[in-house]
């Protein structure tokens, strides 16, 4: 019961009214404004929107990008991250359009985010992630990997929502983020945030860039008190990064290297009441919890030019992620100690192909091959007060997963982009139950094949449409992997198209709507275990389903000192097709995903030394599981505020007022009749001094 998260019973949850319409009213007030300003980093002839500066270098050689997908891809650029005040970084995505940021607050396992209609409670982790182009999920799909890297050393956030893109296989199956970090330059960055609930936090990045060779650092530390009782964090981030150039410019190749630490304390769940009494409470239950996370990344890179029409990209690397967990979720339940140690090995290779042709008016083809090799154990003890009294889990398991891809873009002539696809991936290992000595292969998923295709067509300099169609997969995560109930399951097949228009009426003004519709011939969801109790696999069948929705998006600059956006989308998921044990789920929707998800925000330079900002998100309620009995519930809206002052031409000061009124709303998990709650943070007030050096 790690992750099955729903907020507040309907019939219980609190009056709220939503603060974000201020937010909106400003984006929307400032429209009118007058001396625009075109957007950057964004064309009519793709289907991107991007949020802030992205430095994009001219050079039309390496593997095909995020711009080339054609499906809703965003951007996030470093100037809307670095001096954002988060106690994790997935936190930064509440900024981001779709995307639906879950938050557990309990310990090392803090949250994650999902879009498409998908949820962030651990059952289904539909996003891949990657860092620096390096595949950053667990076993599970879960992001541990995403906490090593803080604010100050992201470059960009790049989302591709929607099932087209060929690049990756498994977890991708709602799309994919890659996190962009900082390389090259000369450029160091500091930063010391104090703040509510005991915030300390330290962040120096230096880059050093001398002839062929560029090295790049960070440091990250950071303790916090956390807003309830027991919840304390301490968290220590490192990296390295060295690359060599040759002298050409034609290669490059180097090295990133990256730790990460945190020893948290858990503050627990809590009862309805007690959650809305006092929300910053601990339960007596939870005294002896507490979790402890390492994270370690290694990375060889290698790009270049074979020839002036070919490119050479190859990533060979190494992860390992390990976590001890302390937890018991109710005071009539009992401690347990969970532990997992995770170690990837794996490589990744593309060939980009661009020759000059007669025929078109632009010819690209890539093709790509990538492997990788999980080594995973997964362990589970009960405890009382951290030590062990028996154990009921001990899993020894192996992924191995082998893809390859082919993708084109034909412009056969000046408007129109045509990219089609086809991904192939196959999946291996073997699952030992090590108290039982069960023994089991995985299931004989087949060659996984996924076509997929694209169209982008460009009406006029102010507006194109975009159509795509593409297939990704779902397999079982742990032991749901492997037949150790002796039959076979396929995999989940997830069909989605989209279609969408990006226009720009003016030249201050970027904008895209797209209806999307995505469908699962067999999801399966994580059994998340119910305490004391063995997972014996292959019980989390969902059946058939569909999700479906829209997005609507505005960019604005309509001054050269003010910047909006505002994004709205609405989502259903619903079970089309019910498991034969669960009759009652047919035609009901999933649990735990709301109707929509806004975020907003503006940014006005009020003078040359001044910024002034404020951002918000919210989303609506939803069903706390799949019968659709208990209720709708989970609707907030919270509204940030933030002020930055240029002290010197290097150093700046700033202050964010997050959850400025206060908002009360609570993460909770509901299964079999238990339930517990998580209050979010109240009001905190942060102050940072940065600089460059």
């Amino acid at each position: 019961m790690t992750h099955n998260c729903h907020v507040l019973h309907a019939q219980r949850q609190p009056r709220m009214h939503a603060p974000l319409p201020l937010a909106l009213a400003i984006c929307m007030g400032l429209v009118h404004s007058a001396h625009g300003q075109e957007l950057g980093a964004s064309t009519p002839q793709d289907s991107v929107l991007t949020l802030g500066t992205v430095h994009i270098g001219a050079k039309a050689s390496g593997p095909l990008s995020a711009r080339s997908v054609f499906s809703s891809v965003d951007i996030l650029g470093a100037d809307v991250l670095e001096n954002e005040h988060a106690d994790y970084s997935w936190e930064l995505m509440s900024k981001a359009p779709g995307v639906q940021v879950t938050q557990f607050k309990q310990g090392t396992d803090a949250g994650r985010f999902s879009f498409r209609g998908f949820n962030g409670e651990g059952r289904v982790n539909a996003v891949k992630l990657l860092i620096d182009g390096i595949p950053s999920n667990d076993n599970a799909g879960g992001m541990p990997f995403l906490d090593a890297v803080f604010p100050l050393d992201i470059e960009a956030i790049e989302i591709v929502r929607g099932t087209n893109d060929a690049r990756y296989g498994l977890n991708n199956i709602a799309g994919n983020a890659n996190v962009i970090t900082r390389t090259g330059g000369n450029e160091g960055r500091a930063s010391v945030t104090v703040g509510s609930f005991g915030t300390k936090e330290f962040q120096v990045s230096k880059g050093i860039e001398s002839g062929n060779w560029s090295q790049n650092y960070f440091l990250a530390w950071r303790d916090s008190d956390g807003y309830r009782d027991h919840a304390d964090a301490r968290k220590l981030s490192l990296a390295g990064k060295w690359f060599y150039t040759s002298d050409d410019g034609r290669w490059r190749t180097g090295v990133i290297a990256r730790y990460y630490r945190n020893n948290a304390l858990e503050s627990g769940y809590l009862t309805y009441e007690d959650a809305i009494k006092a929300p910053r409470s601990s339960p007596a239950y939870a005294a002896a919890d507490r979790s402890e996370r390492e994270t370690g990344q290694l990375s060889a890179h290698l790009d270049g030019e074979l020839t002036p029409e070919l490119s050479l990209s190859a990533k060979v690397y190494a992860n390992q992620y390990e976590n001890r967990r302390w937890v018991r979720f109710s005071a009539a339940g009992s401690q347990q100690e969970r532990y997992n140690d995770e170690q990837q090995q794996g490589a990744i290779t593309t060939l980009t192909w661009r020759p000059k042709v007669t025929w078109a008016h632009e010819f690209t083809l890539e093709g790509g091959l990538d492997a990788q090799q999980q080594s995973n154990l997964g362990q589970r003890y009960r405890t009382t007060d951290r030590v062990r009294t028996s154990q009921f889990r001990d899993w020894d398991f192996d992924l191995n997963t082998q893809g390859a891809y082919v993708q084109a873009v034909i412009r056969p002539v000046e408007n129109l982009r045509i990219i089609p696809a086809l991904r192939v991936d196959n999946v291996d290992g073997y699952f030992i139950d090590r108290l039982t000595g069960n023994r089991a292969p995985v299931h004989d998923y087949g060659l996984i094949k996924q076509p997929k295709i694209s169209v982008a067509y460009t009406l006029n300099p102010q507006a194109s449409v975009y159509a795509n169609w593409g297939r990704t997969f779902q397999i079982g995560a742990g032991i749901d992997a492997y037949r150790t109930q002796q039959r076979n399951l396929s995999p989940s097949i997830n069909d989605g198209w989209e279609a969408g228009v990006k226009f720009s009426p003016l030249p201050w003004l970027h904008g895209r709507v797209a209806y999307w519709e995505q469908r699962a011939s067999g999801e399966v969801a994580r059994v998340l275990g119910v305490d004391g109790l063995p997972d014996p696999g292959g019980l989390g069948n969902v059946g058939k389903t569909l999700r479906k929705g829209y997005d609507i998006q505005l960019h604005m600059k309509p001054h050269a000192r003010t910047t909006a956006w505002i994004a709205y989308s609405h989502q259903v998921a619903r079970i089309t097709a019910p498991d034969p044990s669960a009759p009652a789920t047919l035609g009901k929707e999933i649990e735990n995903v709301p109707h929509y998800l806004v975020s907003a925000g503006v940014d006005w330079q009020a003078t040359d030394r001044l910024k002034l900002s404020a951002w918000g998100n919210a989303q609506g309620d939803y069903y706390l599981e799949r019968t659709n009995t208990l209720g709708r519930t989970g609707k907030f809206a919270v509204l940030n505020l933030g002020a930055s002052y240029r002290l010197s031409e290097k150093t700046d000061l700033s202050l964010q007022v997050k959850n400025v009124t206060n908002r009360k709303y609570v993460y909770a998990w509901y299964d079999s009749g238990s339930s517990g709650y998580s209050p979010a943070d109240g009001r905190g007030i942060y102050a940072s001094v940065s600089t460059r050096f």
